[in-house]
């Protein structure tokens, strides 16, 4: 499914520099130009915001909608090669920079993962293979759908099939009553409805995957959610036996090259209350939970990411420290006790570094808001709990409750 071209590898050259280019403007923007940059590349970014994180760091800004022809015209040009850290990019707009230069991932790989219905059905294509496959689940087109709900789907989850993230789009539901409920709130948009299931915890394969072919797969990440939006990712996972390990990864390997993709790949599982898997979701790009690899391992995923897209070899993915990333969200720049939404302080970043194998990460986005993520924190140490430990000393000067 990659998208071929005759242009060579996106060697890094100065003499005139080599440009890469990303689609979005966020966090993960960012942080993959700072890589890039360490690489010796030059990034533009296109993105509709004029203020955006990626755009502080890139040294070209494009301040244009992702379907802007001209822009993308703009971007194709000035690029040897393009990505995206956004997901929700239009699949048609990654298809028309493939045109004139190289881009990883592919479209068809973004419209896969854009929408829950072609996940979840290439996911059960790749269950034979994989030995994972997705949880029962049923489309909601419409009100006519609900009344065929079968018994053994309740109580679970409805799911717009687009643009849900961070818990958003999402209800739980134990009648077909509150199915419609629910239905009917989300605007009554395709819906997917899932069987909810005895859940362990969850774990995240982060994975790349070149032009070449060559796969690398990283250390098993364990997550913590709150309010559907990541709170901490612990590496090594402590509760994550190697042999649920070694599936993962092994059903991570089949799906990114049954996927033809070119890129990094995060993959989410379920691990059920009896050990089993159950494969969730993909995320055609860098991930919260990978932040990680910035501090603890020999290869971050966003230095994965530029090679992937320059196409030169990909990285060593080995952890030389044991790490728990903490998302740092707006809620910290607010009194929680109180309640007061004025005057915003700034957290004591100062006490926070002060700990040992501290890790401090800011996006540089200037208006913290309840539940936005301004930056992560990552705790590395020579052994898994001495840096448990650090996370709850962090938590304790940041005001979080464990």
């Amino acid at each position: 499914m990659m998208t071929s071209t005759k242009k060579p590898a996106a060697i890094p050259t100065a003499h005139p520099p080599t440009v890469l280019g990303v689609m979005g403007g966020g966090q993960l923007g960012r942080m993959f130009a700072h890589a890039a940059q360490a690489m010796g590349y030059q990034v533009a970014v296109l993105e509709p915001a004029a203020d955006c994180p990626a755009g502080h760091a890139a040294e070209y800004l494009i301040n244009a909608p992702y379907t802007d022809a001209a822009a993308l015209a703009q971007l194709a040009g000035q690029c040897a090669a393009v990505t995206t850290e956004f997901e929700n990019v239009p699949s048609s707009s990654m298809a028309a920079l493939a045109e004139t230069t190289f881009v990883a991932p592919s479209s068809q790989c973004v419209s896969i993962a854009q929408d829950r219905i072609l996940e979840k059905k290439f996911f059960v294509d790749c269950a034979p293979h994989a030995g994972v496959g997705p949880a029962p689940h049923l489309a909601i087109t419409g009100l006519h759908d609900i009344s065929a709900v079968p018994d053994v789907l309740l109580p679970g989850i409805l799911k717009t099939v687009r643009m849900g993230y961070d818990g958003k789009g999402q209800a739980r539901v134990n009648t077909r009553l509150e199915v419609e409920t629910a239905f009917k709130a989300m605007g009554g948009v395709t819906c997917v409805l899932e069987k909810m299931l005895p859940l362990a915890y969850e774990v995240s394969v982060l994975t790349a995957r070149g032009a070449d072919g060559a796969t690398v797969v990283y250390p098993i990440a364990e997550n913590v959610h709150r309010d559907g939006i990541l709170f901490t990712t612990t590496v090594p996972g402590p509760n994550v036996s190697s042999a649920c390990a070694e599936q993962a990864q092994a059903a991570a390997r089949v799906i990114v090259e049954r996927l033809g993709y070119v890129g990094v790949l995060c993959i989410e599982f379920f691990v059920l209350t009896d050990g089993s898997l159950v494969v969730n979701e993909m995320a055609p790009r860098p991930h919260n939970s990978g932040h990680y690899t910035m501090d603890a391992c020999v290869t971050s995923q966003f230095a994965q990411q530029v090679r992937a897209t320059a196409r030169v070899p990909l990285g060593d993915v080995r952890q030389h420290s044991p790490a728990v990333m903490l998302n740092l969200l707006g809620d910290l720049w607010f009194d929680a006790e109180t309640g007061d939404a004025s005057p915003v302080h700034e957290p004591d970043w100062a006490a926070v570094l002060a700990l040992p194998g501290a890790c401090l990460h800011l996006y540089g986005k200037d208006d913290p808001r309840p539940g936005r993520k301004m930056g992560h924190l990552t705790l590395i140490a020579p052994t898994l709990a001495e840096a448990t430990a650090q996370l709850r000393a962090a938590c304790t000067i940041l005001r979080i409750t464990l």
